[in-house]
């Protein structure tokens, strides 16, 4: 499948290009206001119907320093948005019968179990605890440096020889970096191959999705394609008031590192499976389009619907030890809950990128909704714009 095809009315309004369908409008005029009123710098937002692209816009400025647009090719660092890409790939190796949820993560990954967190051990974790941010791994007992993470087999070391910080299964702490470590060396373990690698060799590359988790040297020698974040505003938040011993305070500052780094090309390069993803909301709806399709797009089957349904198994709902809110937690994603009130009920898996980045796959309608942007917002979980956005398209519905 050669990307996704462009359907609807082209637009050109000020700032906003892309295509639109009939029905649809209102998601373009959101958009368009953001972007004219300075509420969005540069960003786009995707939405699928099955397999059909409704909804394809872009649009504003990839870099406020430059000018420099934000073309149809323009791609920005996604945060944990990554993460539902990461768990497509582990959703892959499940569906092939190469990873069970069920099983213990040091059967694949034999020195995982060490400090009882193998078979019999005092604190088991099950690769479900570690897709449902419920393992107890949420960060590392080491002060770490954003480089420490660049070296994949080292992080997911240190991580196999820590002890949980709670017990296993017992209630949602979100694995801020710590998820793409875990979940690339079980790739890495399992298929030999790397998470960058299997994803662009058994995804990204067959869908024709301008995706990357380790941007290759062709995308490192355009930065021209690649959009400049602009920070959020300074929470007001200071993590050091904390007790030096909070999962909070370890999850998330423990490797903390600046919106300035996500254009740095040993940035871009590593592969953080937990939030170094580089796309746009076109690749992004793409890829997630596979669990709102059922599995199947372009007429080739990556997925059962009874491996889509595991998505759906609540691993935990409740407040998160890390976020702060409650959040329901599936096999992979995050699944409706008041917290992200753009989510609809039912079948509809999701999650967020910091700054207000979103994808929903809605499994009962058919939908894929993806948006990216590079104007980034306070918050993890909860953000106004991606919430209106979800909001504008399921009104069109």
């Amino acid at each position: 499948m050669n990307g996704a095809p462009r359907t609807g009315s082209a637009v050109r309004s000020g700032v906003l290009e892309g295509t639109c369908a009939p029905g649809f409008e209102g998601v373009r005029e959101l958009l368009d206001h953001n972007l004219a009123t300075g509420a969005e710098v540069g960003a786009s937002l995707c939405v699928m119907r099955g397999e059909e692209v409704v909804v394809d816009l872009w649009g504003g400025t990839a870099d406020a320093a430059t000018g420099r647009p934000w073309t149809r090719d323009t791609v920005a660092n996604t945060y944990s948005l990554t993460k539902t890409v990461t768990a497509l790939c582990a959703l892959l190796l499940v569906e092939r019968g190469l990873l069970d949820p069920d099983a213990p993560v040091s059967h694949y990954w034999p020195e995982f179990a060490a400090v009882g967190k193998g078979p019999g051990g005092s604190n088991p974790v099950l690769v479900r605890h570690v897709l449902g941010h419920t393992s107890g791994m949420s960060g590392w007992d080491r002060t770490m440096t954003v480089d420490d993470l660049y070296d994949g087999p080292a992080a997911a070391a240190l991580l196999a020889g820590q002890k949980p910080w709670w017990a296993p299964g017992e209630g949602s702490g979100y694995h801020a970096m710590s998820f793409g470590t875990l979940v690339g060396e079980l790739v890495r373990r399992i298929t030999g191959r790397s998470l960058g690698a299997f994803l662009s060799d058994e995804l990204a590359g067959p869908l024709g999705a301008d995706y990357w988790i380790g941007a290759p040297r062709a995308l490192l020698d355009a930065p021209e394609r690649v959009a400049t974040m602009v920070p959020p505003p300074p929470s007001g938040f200071d993590y050091a008031s904390l007790p030096a011993d909070s999962v909070l305070r370890r999850t998330l500052t423990n490797p903390a590192f600046a919106p300035a780094l996500t254009t740095d090309p040993a940035f871009m390069a590593a592969e953080l499976g937990a939030a170094n993803g580089q796309g746009n909301a076109r690749s992004i709806a793409l890829l997630q389009s596979l669990v709102a399709c059922g599995g199947t797009v372009g007429g080739r089957r990556f997925l059962a619907p009874a491996t889509i349904d595991r998505i759906f198994d609540v691993q935990s709902d409740g407040p998160d030890r890390v976020l702060g809110v409650p959040v329901r937690f599936g096999l992979g994603w995050g699944l409706p809950t008041p917290s992200m009130p753009g989510v609809r009920a039912g079948r509809v898996c999701w999650w967020t990128g910091f700054g207000g980045s979103v994808v929903a796959a809605d499994v009962d309608r058919g939908i894929t909704v993806a948006y990216v942007m590079n104007k980034m917002g306070p918050g993890l979980i909860g953000a106004p714009r991606p919430n209106a956005y979800l909001d504008a398209v399921y009104e069109a519905l």
